[in-house]
């Protein structure tokens, strides 16, 4: 077994940590992209499914493009952002299961039924969302993520004749806390968590 990470570790990954909505002039890179990428794709899917797929909307042309799908009130946040990453996921992820589980071929449990084929995209694309923020938690970024946008919107913008569809947009970078609201609480233990 693995021993506990350090306390200022878990801090930054979760008990200090914040989600931004305002930025400094900070720039994310190609390369720390990539980073925080080859960070996260070991994290688990189900399959080793991998079903999501990114989007980095970095430059001015890329953030217009974005703002008619973006509620009202998300449109400055983005343009301030370094970079804002859609992530989608792949309706036919099971294409490349070939390469990702060779064991033997689980397409069929896909390709023959739609619900399941669904499901396991979406959550596990959320899962992987999951993981890239924490992923670029743990490299120094802050993290800002949004569903305040119109999917179908967006889908047509970004992914018309393509078999990806959105599901949230998670804004990277360098966090201004002078933007930061007071922390929210959350539940106790005993009004989220059971034991049977």
């Amino acid at each position: 077994m693995n021993q506990p990470l350090d306390s200022k570790v878990l801090a930054q990954l979760f008990t200090e940590a914040r989600s931004h909505h305002h930025w400094t002039d900070r720039p994310v890179t190609d390369a720390d992209l990539q980073k925080i990428y080859d960070l996260f794709k070991w994290a688990p899917t189900s399959v080793n499914s991998m079903p999501a797929r990114f989007i980095a909307v970095r430059s001015n042309e890329a953030k217009q493009k974005l703002l008619p799908a973006l509620m009202e009130s998300n449109r400055a946040q983005v343009l301030q952002a370094p970079v804002s990453v859609i992530i989608a996921y792949d309706e036919k992820f099971y294409e490349k299961l070939d390469k990702l589980w060779p064991a033997y071929d689980v397409k069929p449990y896909f390709t023959q039924d739609a619900k399941t084929s669904f499901d396991t995209a979406f959550r596990n694309s959320s899962m992987q969302g999951a993981y890239f923020m924490l992923a670029a938690r743990s490299l120094g970024f802050d993290v800002g993520p949004l569903s305040g946008f119109n999917n179908g919107t967006l889908d047509e913008i970004f992914f018309k004749g393509t078999s990806l569809k959105s599901n949230f947009i998670c804004m990277v970078g360098e966090g201004d806390p002078k933007g930061l609201y007071a922390r929210g609480p959350r539940l106790d233990f005993e009004e989220s968590f059971e034991i049977a």
